[in-house]
């Protein structure tokens, strides 16, 4: 759990924090960083100021998913675990959202777009570039 709050109040989780969270629990660093980078959920990047979570749930992967992954990083000039050079945008694939019927569909922060084509992703980036 206090993996879960540190990276819930940073947006990820640092080796400095990884290094301090070591010494509070006596718990070996290695064995943190070990857990840290085996969940898929835990991030040791900072993530952008809009992240965007493409979700890859059954439905929305059958109906595009990966497309709108693939164009909302080759839009924003990104890879897997990338921040734009202005710090703006990160682009993860997520589990499901919970939204099936609105599939495929986006998030960027608490704000869900659905029911996407590829060609829709412009707008919705442009939306937080101010």
């Amino acid at each position: 759990m206090i993996l879960h709050k540190t990276q819930e109040v940073f947006g990820y989780i640092s080796r400095e924090a990884a290094g301090e969270l070591a010494k509070i629990t006596g718990i070996p660093l290695a064995r943190v960083y070990g857990v840290v980078t085996f969940y898929h959920f835990f991030k040791t990047t900072k993530p952008g100021k809009n992240r965007v979570s493409v979700c890859m749930g059954t439905a929305c992967y059958l109906k595009g998913g990966q497309d709108l992954l693939d164009e909302s990083r080759k839009l924003l000039g990104i890879g897997p675990d990338e921040v734009t050079e202005d710090g703006l945008f990160s682009v993860d694939p997520v589990r499901c959202v919970g939204c099936c019927g609105l599939a495929p569909l986006l998030t960027v922060g608490a704000e869900t777009y659905g029911k996407l084509s590829k060609d829709m992703i412009p707008a919705i980036l442009d939306k937080y570039r101010n």
